[in-house]
């Protein structure tokens, strides 16, 4: 029911309107139950008031430029929310990359100290079993666990 009433006085209010902005000229009068008129024709009541108008015409390229400002201005916003993300997607890829980087170094750091610590260094090989170090292979495994922790650490 309040839908009908809605949909009615909505009705209504677009034809007033609509009326309004075609009529050359509107009255404005009140009747014996205080009830206020609007209508294009005079009514000849003592109350009755001639409403004055005026418009301007519509100023198609104004409207056009504060449309065009309005979309450059939604352009740029959109743009520099863009490039805020990348920015931010690129400095959680950084963060991602230094974690990884930081892993692998105490990775080889670890591994240097067992070869440092240990009497016998092995490997496994494609079998699975263990294959011990002798002394030549042992620093040249040293010599490149070092060379990597100065690459990825950086010391």
């Amino acid at each position: 029911m309040n839908i009908r009433h809605l949909l009615i006085g909505s009705a209504a209010l677009a034809m007033t309107v609509s009326a309004t902005a075609l009529a050359d000229d509107i009255y404005k009068w009140t009747d014996a139950d205080g009830r206020v008129h609007y209508e294009d024709r005079p009514s000849g009541e003592p109350s009755e008031v001639r409403l004055q108008f005026s418009y301007n015409r519509t100023n198609n390229t104004a409207v056009q430029q504060r449309v065009q400002t309005r979309r450059d201005t939604a352009a740029t916003q959109q743009a520099a929310r863009d490039e805020a993300a990348a920015d931010k997607l690129t400095a959680a890829e950084n963060r991602a990359a230094a974690e990884e980087k930081q892993a692998k170094c105490q990775t080889y750091r670890a591994k240097l100290k067992t070869m440092l610590e240990s009497q016998r260094v092995y490997r496994e090989n494609a079998a699975g079993e263990r294959t011990y170090l002798d002394d030549t292979a042992r620093a040249e495994a040293r010599s490149k666990a070092e060379e990597l922790i100065k690459e990825t650490c950086g010391n």
